[in-house]
């Protein structure tokens, strides 16, 4: 269960994370002179730790009181809401 689990978020947000803005601002940090790569590195990822440790510990609390089929409706209206703002904003 625990490497289902494992594979199942690698998988969507490896994916998501692909050509995301963090993805881009890490490689701006590393492209500039001088930078240090492995500083780079670190940041990010320790930046990404901590950033899915509150999503973790936000969800916990949160399953215990809205289902989670709820929490999936919320979240993909949610996602449709963004993408439709963002092609609605592109378009000007």
């Amino acid at each position: 269960m625990f490497w289902r689990a494992f594979a199942k978020v690698f998988g969507v947000v490896f994916v998501a994370e692909i050509g995301d803005k963090t993805q881009l601002a890490t490689v701006l940090f590393s492209a500039e002179s001088g930078a240090s790569r492995w500083a780079v590195f670190a940041g990010a990822a320790s930046a990404l730790t901590v950033a899915a440790g509150i999503g973790v510990l936000l969800g916990s609390q949160l399953e215990r009181f809205v289902k989670p089929s709820t929490l999936k409706l919320v979240a993909g209206i949610g996602f449709i809401a963004i993408g439709v703002w963002t092609l609605a904003t592109r378009s000007r």
